[in-house]
C-alpha cells in the first residue's frame, strides 16, 4: 500500500471541526459533547471528531506489528521501528493538541474575566439598592417632577405599557429565546424608537440599576443593533421591556400608580416585601441573576467537557498507536493550563456560590436550598430551549435504543422506506405499496371467510385467518408484532376455538378468551425474556466485548484465519446474546480493520457477509439464540433439554461454519490485495481491564442458569419447566442494580409479542381442526415415502419459505405442520421433524431480508457512504450458504438426532 506523508497542521490554526467527514462509528463522547455543549460556544470546544480522524489516519500509516518472521531479528527490528513510529506520531499529533488547548485557554480566560466582573457588578448593584431603598429616590423625583412626567409620557408613547399589560409581558419574557438565531435575528425586524429624555436622576444613586434595566431591554428597544459581546448577549436574553435611562420611581409608578410613600424601605427588608413594586424589582434581579448563573454553570461544564475530551482522545490515541502520551500530556500540560488548574476551578465554584447567595437574598427570602433548586430548574429549561431540536431527538433515540447517528437499528435497510413512497394519489389520499398490500389482504380475508374451502366452519375461518396473517407477516404491510397482536382478537371474534374431543364444541367468546390468553404467555415466553436478560447483562457489563476481543487478539494477521475467527466468534456470541445483538457487536469490532484495508479490498465485504452468515447459523446453536428455537421447543413433547440440543446443534453449526468459510475463500479470495500482493490484517488488541466484581457476579449467575437449563429434565420436580429457571437471572440482575428499569424497557418486546401471536395462531390451527385437515393433505403427498425422503422434502420447503420471510414467522407457520406430519406417520417421529424444521428455519440466508443479521450487514457502509454488500453478494454467496446449511442439517443433524438422541 502506498504511504502518504503526514504533515502536522500549523500550530496557529485550530482543527476545523468539519475538516473531515463524520463517521457512523463515532464514540459516545462525540454525542455527549453535542448533547451538553453550549450551542453558542460550539466552535470553542475541543475538535474531538477531527482529532479522532487524525488518529485513524496515523493508524493507517503505521506498519503492522509482527510481520517479521525471524524471532530475534524481528523483535529487535519491531522495537526500533515501533519507537520511531511512536515518535513520528507524537510529532504530528501533539501540536494539534497544543493548538486545541491554546484555543480553549484563551476562550476560558475571556469568559471568566467577563463573568467575574458581572457578578461583582451585580453584588454592588444589590448593595446600592438596599442602601437606597425601594422608595429611596422619592426626593429625586421631587427635584424635577415635570421631567418625570415627561419621561413617563415619553415611555408610554414609545412602547411602554400600563401595569396589567406589563406584567403579562414580563411573564412571557421569561421564556428562553430559542437560540442564537432568534436573539440576533430579532433586531432586524424592529424599528428604532425615539430616545427618551435624559433625566438628572439617571446620574444619581440608581444609575447602576438603571444601567442594569437598560441591559435587560428586549428587541423593541431604541437601539436596534444586536448585542455583540457574550456579556451583552446574556443580558439581552433577559428580554426586559423597560426602555433605558428610566428612573426607578417611574418604574414603580408604572406597576403601582400613585406609589409615592415617604417612608422608604431599606436594607434586606426590601426583598421581603410583597407589594407590586417590590415584586417588579425582584423579578428584574431574578432574571439577571438567573442568566448569570446559567452562564457560570455553562462555563464550568465547558471546562469539564474539554478535560474529558482531552482524556478520552489521548486514551484512544495511546490505544491505536501503542503509545504512552496520555499520562504525560494530561498531568504535565493539560492540568497546568489556565482552565484546569485548581485556583481557576475554585474561582468558578466561588462565583457560582455567590450567585446562589444573591438569588437566595433577592428571590427566595434567604432560603439557599430553594434558591439552588430554582436555579437548577431554570438551567434545565434553558438547556431544553437553547439546544438544537435535532440534539433532543438524538437523546430520545439513544434512550429508545437507536443509534445516536439516527440510523435505524430495526428491520430494514436504512432510513428511507421505499414501501412508504406513494405509488399514486387519489383525491388527496396517497396510496403506498404497504397500503395497497393491506387493502388486498383484507379483501382476500373477507372473500375467504365467505367461501367454503375446507370442511368445518371453524377450520374454514381459521384458514382465512392463517392466510391473512401470513400475508401481513410476509409483506410487512403493518409491523410484524401488530399482526401478532391482532391474532387473539380475530381468534376470539371468529369463534375458531373448539372444546376438547369428542364433542369439539365451539367455545363461547368468554371461554375462548380465557383459553387463548392462557396459552399465549407460556414457559417458552418466560424463557425468551430470560434470554434477553442474560444478553442485556453480558452487554451492559462489557463481558461480551472483553471475551470476544481476547479471543480475536490471537487470530493473527492472515486474512483466512481472521475470517474464520470472526465467524466462530459471531456464531458463539449469537448463542448467548442472540443473533440480533451478536452481528451488531461484531460489526463494531471490525471497524479498525476495515479502516486500514486498501481501497477496493475484497476482504471487507467478505468479512461482513461472513459475520452475518455465521450469526444466522448461531441462531440455531442454543435454545435462546433465536425465537424460532423456542417455538421449536414449544411443539416438542417432551421438549429437549439443553444438553440434548447442544449434542446436535453444536456439531451441525461447526460443520456449517467450516464449509461456508471455504465457500467464501473461494468466492472472494480475501487473502490478496487489489494489486495482487499478499494482504495482512491489523490484529485486534485485547482489552487490558481486569474483571470487576459486577462482571464476576454476572458470569456466575449466567453459568448457573445455563447449567440448570442443561439438566432441566432431571430437576423438573423442583422447577417444573425451563421457563421458571429463566426467572433466576431476571431476579438476580434487576435486584442488584446490574440492570435497571430502562434496560427492561429496551428488551425486544416486539419479538416477545411476535412469538406470543405465533403461539396463539398455532393453538387456533390445532383447536379449529384445520391442522388435522392440512395433515391429511400432507400425508397424501408423502404417502409411500421413507422417513429420510420426508426429511429431504420438508427441508427444501422450509428453506424456500424461510429465505423470503422472517425466520421466526417461518417457524410459526411450519413447525406445527411438521409436528402434525410426524405424529401421523406409521412410525411417529414428531420431535425429529420439528427439530429439523426449527434448525433449517435459521438456514435461510440467500436474500438481504433473510433474517436480522443479513439486514444489518446490508446497511454497513464505508467512509464514503458506499455499502459494502450488494444483492449480488447475497445471491452469489448467501444462496449456496443456505443450501450448505440445509444439507448439513439434513445429513449430519439427522444422523445425530437418530443415533445420539434416538428421535
Amino acid at each position: 500500500m502506498d504511504t502518504i506523508e503526514l504533515q502536522p497542521l500549523p500550530s496557529s490554526r485550530p482543527l476545523a471541526r468539519d475538516a473531515w467527514p463524520q463517521h457512523h462509528h463515532a464514540m459516545k463522547f462525540s454525542n455527549s459533547l453535542k448533547f451538553n455543549a453550549n450551542a453558542e460556544w460550539w466552535d470553542e470546544y475541543i475538535a474531538y471528531s477531527a482529532l479522532k480522524k487524525q488518529i485513524y489516519t496515523l493508524e493507517s500509516e503505521l506498519p503492522i506489528p509482527g510481520r517479521a518472521q525471524d524471532v530475534e531479528r524481528g523483535e529487535r527490528a519491531a522495537l526500533l521501528s515501533g519507537d520511531r513510529n511512536r515518535e513520528a506520531a507524537n510529532a504530528i499529533f501533539q501540536p494539534l493538541l497544543d493548538t486545541e488547548l491554546a484555543k480553549i485557554t484563551v476562550f476560558y480566560e475571556v469568559q471568566e474575566k467577563e463573568l467575574l466582573y458581572d457578578i461583582t457588578e451585580l453584588e454592588q448593584l444589590v448593595a446600592k439598592t438596599e442602601e437606597e431603598g425601594i422608595n429611596g429616590n422619592a426626593g429625586i423625583d421631587s427635584d424635577d417632577g415635570s421631567d418625570d412626567d415627561d419621561d413617563e409620557d415619553d415611555m408610554l408613547s414609545n412602547g411602554g405599557m400600563p401595569s396589567a399589560n406589563r406584567q403579562r409581558s414580563t411573564s412571557q419574557s421569561q421564556a428562553p429565546s430559542g437560540g442564537r438565531n432568534s436573539i440576533e435575528g430579532s433586531t432586524s425586524a424592529t424599528r428604532p424608537d425615539p430616545a427618551p429624555l435624559a433625566h438628572p436622576s439617571s446620574r444619581g444613586g440608581n444609575a447602576e440599576l438603571e444601567a442594569s434595566i437598560a441591559s435587560l431591554r428586549g428587541p423593541g428597544s431604541d437601539h436596534g443593533a444586536a448585542p455583540r459581546s457574550p456579556s451583552q448577549r446574556r443580558r439581552a436574553r433577559s428580554l426586559s421591556t423597560i426602555p433605558p435611562k428610566t428612573p426607578l420611581a417611574t418604574l414603580i409608578r408604572l406597576v403601582k400608580p400613585g406609589a409615592n410613600s415617604n417612608a422608604p424601605v431599606v436594607g434586606d427588608a426590601i426583598w421581603q416585601l410583597r407589594s407590586s413594586a417590590a415584586t417588579d424589582l425582584q423579578m428584574l434581579f431574578k432574571r439577571r441573576i438567573t442568566t448569570l448563573y446559567i452562564s457560570l454553570t455553562s462555563l464550568k461544564s465547558y471546562v469539564e467537557l474539554n478535560y474529558t475530551g482531552f482524556r478520552k482522545i489521548l486514551k484512544k490515541y495511546d490505544k491505536i498507536t501503542c503509545n504512552e502520551l496520555k499520562d504525560h500530556y494530561m498531568h504535565d500540560i493539560v492540568e497546568k493550563a489556565g482552565p484546569f488548574i485548581q485556583p481557576s476551578k475554585d474561582r468558578l465554584t466561588h462565583a457560582i456560590d455567590r450567585t446562589i447567595n444573591l438569588y437566595a437574598k433577592c428571590v427566595t427570602r434567604g432560603d439557599h436550598s430553594a434558591a439552588l433548586r430554582q436555579l437548577r430548574v431554570h438551567q434545565r429549561e434553558h438547556i431544553v430551549w437553547e439546544r438544537d431540536t435535532v440534539w433532543r431527538q438524538m437523546i430520545g433515540k439513544e434512550r429508545r435504543g437507536e443509534g445516536a447517528d439516527g440510523r435505524v437499528k430495526a428491520l430494514g435497510f436504512g432510513d428511507v422506506d421505499s414501501h412508504a413512497e406513494p405509488l399514486l394519489t387519489i383525491y388527496g389520499l396517497k396510496l403506498t405499496k404497504r397500503k395497497l398490500v393491506l387493502v388486498l389482504a383484507i379483501a382476500l380475508f373477507v372473500i375467504l371467510l365467505n367461501v367454503r374451502i375446507v370442511e368445518g366452519k371453524e377450520a374454514n375461518r381459521c384458514l382465512a385467518l392463517l392466510l391473512f396473517a401470513t400475508t401481513l407477516w410476509a409483506t410487512e404491510a403493518i409491523p410484524l408484532f401488530i399482526t401478532s397482536m391482532g391474532v387473539p382478537l380475530l381468534v376470539v371474534c371468529l369463534r375458531v376455538i373448539r372444546g376438547p374431543e369428542p364433542e369439539n364444541k365451539q367455545l363461547s367468546a368468554e371461554d375462548a378468551t380465557k383459553y387463548i390468553f392462557s396459552v399465549m404467555f407460556s414457559p417458552t415466553i418466560m424463557l425468551l425474556i430470560g434470554g434477553f436478560t442474560i444478553a442485556s447483562a453480558l452487554s451492559k457489563t462489557n463481558i461480551d466485548r472483553v471475551l470476544i476481543t481476547r479471543v480475536l487478539s490471537i487470530a493473527g494477521t492472515r486474512p483466512s484465519v481472521v475470517l474464520l475467527s470472526f465467524m466462530a466468534v459471531s456464531c458463539f456470541a449469537s448463542m448467548w446474546i442472540s443473533n440480533v445483538a451478536a452481528p451488531t457487536l461484531c460489526f463494531t469490532l471490525i471497524k479498525p480493520i476495515l479502516r486500514t484495508l486498501p481501497q477496493g479490498s475484497s476482504f471487507a465485504p467478505c468479512l461482513i457477509l461472513a459475520i452475518a452468515l455465521a450469526a444466522n447459523i448461531g441462531g440455531q446453536s442454543s435454545p435462546i439464540s433465536s425465537p424460532q428455537n423456542l417455538i421449536t421447543l414449544q411443539y416438542m413433547d417432551p421438549p429437549l433439554d439443553w444438553l440434548q440440543w447442544f449434542a446436535v446443534a453444536i456439531p451441525v453449526s461447526a460443520v456449517t461454519i467450516f464449509v461456508i468459510w471455504l465457500l467464501l475463500l473461494v468466492s472472494y479470495k480475501p487473502s490478496y490485495a487489489p494489486d495482487g500482493t499478499e494482504l495482512r490484517i491489523r490484529p485486534i488488541r485485547p482489552t487490558k481491564e481486569s474483571f470487576t466484581l459486577k462482571q464476576y457476579w454476572v458470569s456466575i449467575v449466567c453459568l448457573v442458569t445455563i447449567a440448570l437449563w442443561c439438566v432441566a429434565h432431571q430437576i423438573d420436580h423442583i422447577f417444573g419447566d425451563m421457563g421458571v429457571i429463566a426467572i433466576i437471572p431476571i431476579v438476580a440482575f434487576f435486584s442488584t442494580n446490574v440492570l435497571k428499569k430502562e434496560d427492561f424497557e429496551q428488551f425486544l418486546w416486539t419479538i416477545v409479542f411476535l412469538a406470543m401471536g405465533g403461539i396463539a395462531l398455532g393453538k387456533a390451527v390445532v383447536s379449529s381442526g384445520l391442522l388435522a385437515t392440512m395433515d391429511d393433505g400432507v400425508r397424501r403427498l408423502v404417502e409411500g415415502l421413507a422417513l429420510y425422503e420426508i426429511v429431504l422434502v420438508l427441508s427444501i420447503v422450509v428453506l424456500i419459505i424461510s429465505t423470503f420471510i422472517s425466520h421466526t414467522i417461518a417457524s410459526v407457520l411450519l413447525v406445527p405442520i411438521a409436528a402434525e406430519v410426524g405424529s401421523n406417520l406409521p412410525d411417529p417421529h414428531p420431535r425429529l421433524l420439528v427439530f429439523i424444521t426449527g434448525l433449517i428455519c435459521s438456514a435461510g440466508m440467500g436474500m438481504p431480508v433473510s433474517g436480522f443479521p443479513n439486514q444489518t450487514a446490508a446497511t454497513q457502509e464505508d467512509e464514503m457512504g458506499k455499502v459494502y454488500l450488494s444483492n449480488t453478494d447475497f445471491l452469489k454467496n448467501g444462496v449456496p450458504a443456505s443450501v450448505v446449511a440445509t444439507m448439513v442439517v439434513a445429513t449430519v443433524g439427522y444422523t445425530l438426532m437418530r443415533v445420539v438422541l434416538g428421535l
